[in-house]
């Protein structure tokens, strides 16, 4: 890999990837395999994107993306190619609920301690969202026959029409909303909700932790990353932010079609652009000439959301000692989950926790370590009072990152989704789009990011074998 230098400097590449998440270097190492040239630009000093191993105070944290689950055959495949090796989420005993009242309660089993009625409204709600997501899939949301009236209302609203258990509501909402779209309920959409579950294949598997939160990569997640660009080399070139992309070849397969990328540090010429960064930096590049209209008003209605992911490092998992297996729910506590974060073979203890949205703007208003005493006691209300004094604390913040900007990835305003999304990956002249914010299977995920990476290095290939620009890949895909 190449840091920074001193001049600017021009090479020539088949394609130029601009982002070297999971996404970006996945396309560039399936090209680089079928013998097209690449150079991939990345702004940080660092590969990865959202997923970075970071030594604090002693402490190893994956402060970003880092959990495998069964369905994700495409990161599993990498995994495997790789080299890398996975270890399970330790989930021994009891899990810990607080109601509206606020009173911790142990549990086992996948459902919550709640009233029957709650049980009965929540088991409900779910039949009705595996429906949707059976209806509308990953793939094309958008084609759903109602897809208009759930994009128009937001998911707190429609859960409210279907249900009068707020207690219920809340639960289901909170697997979607501060667990995965980390965005208010009331701001977000029934459909992108419908998507969020069907990309991970059902609302009943998004709310299985045991196989959301399944295993993690032995060394961490950026790993994937970092394989891949030791495979790449030279030909990753850090600390290079791109200002602008030079493109032409809009009308056809007949017209000769190039980019030519700026960066800080290096031009690069080519035939064909990757954008892999989130849809929310997209405009941090000047595009000559400009994106089409729709592109610019598409890319204003894509935000990510905002969270706050706590880790907490204790001397043992003293959880363990008490029979808890350190994981906890809780949709009107601060802390809305936390779970057992320990790593592979260390002898101490770590958690993870979330707090979301709203809540953590309210967080940040606090000074830190009012803020730190807040979180701590909010975990401490589930695992017990030993959680107030962790040996290393530390909050992944990372909307405060100049090149991220939030957390986990983006998602469409209220109408964005059916308006939107069915061209959010279709290519505009050599321009192409990959990153797990565009994905169908594997969505807001590292799964989702390899996805794209592949799916956006076979359009290409082909194209760039065939000797013509590379066609879109249509509306509904």
């Amino acid at each position: 890999m190449q840091h920074q230098e001193d001049h600017v400097k021009t090479i020539d590449r088949d394609v130029v990837i601009i982002g070297a998440g999971p996404s970006g270097l996945t396309a560039a190492r399936e090209l680089r395999k079928a013998g097209h040239s690449v150079a991939v630009l990345e702004a940080r000093d660092r590969v990865g994107g959202r997923t970075h191993t970071n030594v604090i105070e002693g402490a190893v944290f994956e402060v970003g993306g880092q959990w495998v689950s069964p369905d994700q055959t495409a990161l599993i495949g990498l995994l495997d190619e790789l080299g890398l090796q996975t270890f399970s989420r330790y989930r021994e005993g009891d899990s810990v609920y607080i109601g509206p009242d606020g009173e911790p309660i142990r549990y086992s089993g996948e459902m919550f301690p709640v009233s029957d009625y709650t049980r009965e409204e929540m088991e409900r709600l779910i039949v009705i969202l595996d429906r949707l997501v059976d209806e509308a899939g990953p793939e094309a949301p958008w084609n759903h026959p109602d897809a208009r009236a759930l994009d128009t209302i937001s998911f707190h609203h429609w859960l409210r029409q279907q249900s009068d258990d707020e207690e219920a509501c809340d639960n289901i909402g909170l697997f979607i909303a501060g667990g995965m779209l980390t965005k208010p309920a009331h701001s977000f959409s029934t459909l992108q909700a419908v998507l969020m579950a069907a990309t991970a294949g059902s609302f009943s598997n998004l709310v299985d932790e045991d196989f959301i939160l399944d295993k993690r990569v032995v060394g961490g997640m950026q790993s994937v990353s970092e394989r891949m660009a030791d495979e790449l080399g030279e030909d990753v070139i850090l600390s290079s932010p791109v200002r602008t992309l030079r493109w032409s070849g809009m009308d056809g397969p007949d017209t000769t079609e190039g980019v030519t990328v700026v960066s800080d540090t290096t031009t690069v010429r080519a035939r064909y652009a990757v954008v892999a960064v989130p849809p929310n930096l997209y405009s941090r590049i000047s595009y000559d000439p400009p994106l089409p209209r729709r592109q610019h008003q598409m890319h204003q209605h894509q935000s990510l959301g905002l969270v706050i992911k706590v880790h907490a490092v204790y001397t043992t998992p003293f959880w363990r000692e008490e029979g808890l297996s350190g994981t906890g729910f809780s949709a009107g506590s601060i802390v809305q989950e936390v779970y057992d974060n320990s790593n592979f073979e260390d002898p101490r203890g770590t958690l993870v926790g979330f707090v979301s949205d709203e809540k953590a703007d309210a967080m940040f208003e606090l000074a830190p370590h009012e803020r730190r005493e807040r979180i701590l006691a909010a975990i401490a209300n589930f695992l017990g009072p030993k959680a107030l004094e962790p040996e290393v604390y530390y909050e992944s913040d990372w909307a405060s990152e100049e090149w991220t900007r939030g957390a986990y990835a983006s998602s469409y305003d209220l109408g964005g989704l059916h308006r939107y999304g069915r061209d959010q990956r279709t290519p505009v002249g050599p321009i192409h789009w990959s990153c797990s914010d565009i994905a169908a299977e594997g969505y807001q995920h590292v799964d989702g990011a390899i996805r794209m990476g592949q799916r956006t290095a076979v359009e290409i290939g082909r194209a760039l074998s065939a000797g013509v620009q590379a066609a879109p890949t249509g509306r509904g895909a």
